[in-house]
């Protein structure tokens, strides 16, 4: 474990996954301890976040990512994150999940160097970084799930990533306090699917998963 890493840190995890219901093995566990070391590390000189704290990283970032993944089912999928930032949730998506191909999407080149370097370190094969304003970006073929942590109103997160995904495709956007009045401005081709209130270990805030489908 790095020494930027304590042992509670680590505790922290460990019993905040489980009041999530989320199972993790030891290996994951190793590496989402080894992205936390890495945040806290580029976080001094890079400002991916603006939780300073190592101490409040593990509820606010690590548990808060992790709060979603039992809505995300398990197996072959290419998920989408975008505006990564400093990588929430996709690196914990693509931890927790590693048949999935996971892509990280944001258009500020220090984070993707970040996320880049965090590939590298934790050697996450199913993860690919992708430095592009997201209006700009073309995949081959569209995404099973797109997802994003603070990153815009949900009119514009639809509008933004509506050529990323198809009828199939499911959008998960995570909220602090619930969104009434962005959900009354959804474009008309969007539809709420289900939404869901989250209890974060940790984290004293509301917080919301939202998620969208398609209507045509």
């Amino acid at each position: 474990m790095s020494s930027l890493v304590t042992s509670q840190h680590a505790e922290e995890l460990s019993t905040g996954a489980r009041q999530l219901g989320v199972n993790l093995t030891e290996a994951q566990h190793e590496l989402l301890l080894g992205y936390l070391a890495l945040l806290i590390k580029w976080n001094k000189a890079y400002n991916l976040t603006a939780v300073r704290d190592p101490d409040e990283m593990v509820s606010r970032h690590l548990l808060d990512s992790l709060s979603v993944m039992p809505f995300i089912e398990n197996g072959r999928w290419r998920w989408l994150d975008v505006g990564s930032g400093g990588g929430m949730p996709g690196i914990p998506l693509a931890i927790l999940f590693p048949e999935s191909q996971v892509t990280c999407l944001d258009s500020n080149g220090k984070k993707t160097r970040f996320l880049t370097q965090v590939k590298l370190e934790l050697k996450l094969d199913n993860l690919q970084v992708i430095h592009s304003r997201v209006e700009a970006f073309t995949p081959e073929q569209p995404f099973n799930g797109i997802v994003s942590r603070a990153f815009s109103s949900m009119e514009n997160f639809s509008n933004w990533t509506r050529h990323l995904g198809d009828r199939d495709t499911r959008w998960l956007a995570m909220k602090g306090v619930h969104p009434s009045d962005e959900l009354l401005a959804l474009p008309a081709d969007f539809h709420l699917d289900s939404e869901h209130a989250l209890a974060v270990p940790g984290c004293q805030g509301q917080r919301h998963l939202l998620i969208l489908r398609r209507t045509a």
